[in-house]
């Protein structure tokens, strides 16, 4: 566990007390303090990413510990354009999520400031990887959607695989852009649109299991809810394993992605 005891550190300490304390508060159904509290937290976390950007002198998407602080910034907005143009709700899931993204921020990842390596200097690097920073976040919203599907029954259930299906047509298009915005920095940077490294096999994989999702539900419908969810689910922990796993296990160390460890 690593405290940070510097301003960047109070800023996410207090955007996690906040998003908790928003969780709790839709949970229980009051909404006016609940936006409130989480826009508060917002506040704190892009504070946080704001000051981040100066110390570092980068846009701060290079490590984990800036990944999980972008994360945990972008939540709050994906929160309002899914309420406010797309009808899709659950918000206490939302504040978790960027509760449980700033986590491995304050706690895990040291925050020293370091120089972008000569492979990210690109004027590809913010667009590739932002691309995939809100395809993730879109992604694990509508992973708790697809958990109520499994769950619930009813209209309910009607209404989380409504709005399960509608978070993954928005997500799969920036998933699509991160993969082919990797291919083309691939070239450029390595000489070649792909090279089976570890991250970008987990990033087509991810992918797949999404478009596999697409074919199904073309397919049957909405006959088996429950598999649609399933999928969506599987394609989420695919996610996960990109994010996290490809970059911590010392079996990939040597990875063309190594550097973002």
């Amino acid at each position: 566990m690593e405290i940070k005891w510097t301003i960047l550190g109070l800023a996410i300490y207090t955007a996690m007390t906040l998003y908790a304390g928003a969780a709790i508060l839709f949970a229980v159904r009051v909404r006016r303090v609940a936006w409130a509290v989480y826009g508060l937290g917002f506040a704190a976390a892009a504070a946080g990413w704001g000051l981040r950007w100066v110390e570092a002198g980068h846009v701060p998407l290079q490590n984990l510990f800036e990944v999980f602080l972008t994360l945990g910034a972008l939540m709050f907005p994906i929160t309002l354009f899914g309420r406010r143009f797309l009808g899709v709700g659950l918000e206490w899931g939302d504040a978790v999520i960027g509760l449980k993204v700033l986590i491995p921020a304050g706690l895990v990842f040291g925050a020293e400031p370091r120089m972008l390596p000569p492979a990210l200097q690109s004027s590809l690097f913010v667009p590739h990887v932002t691309a995939y920073m809100v395809a993730y976040v879109v992604m694990w919203k509508a992973m708790f959607s697809a958990f109520g599907v499994l769950v619930l029954g009813g209209e309910r259930r009607l209404r989380a695989e409504r709005d399960t299906h509608v978070m993954v047509r928005l997500g799969f298009p920036l998933l699509t852009l991160g993969l082919v915005l990797g291919a083309v920095w691939g070239k450029i940077a390595w000489g070649d649109y792909w090279n089976w490294d570890p991250k970008e096999l987990w990033s087509l994989v991810s992918w797949l299991i999404f478009l596999g999702y697409f074919h199904f539900r073309y397919q049957y419908g909405k006959k088996y809810p429950r598999a649609n969810a399933s999928l969506v689910l599987t394609g989420t922990a695919a996610i996960y394993l990109t994010l996290l796993w490809v970059n911590l296990a010392r079996l990939f160390a040597g990875g063309l992605h190594s550097y973002a460890s």
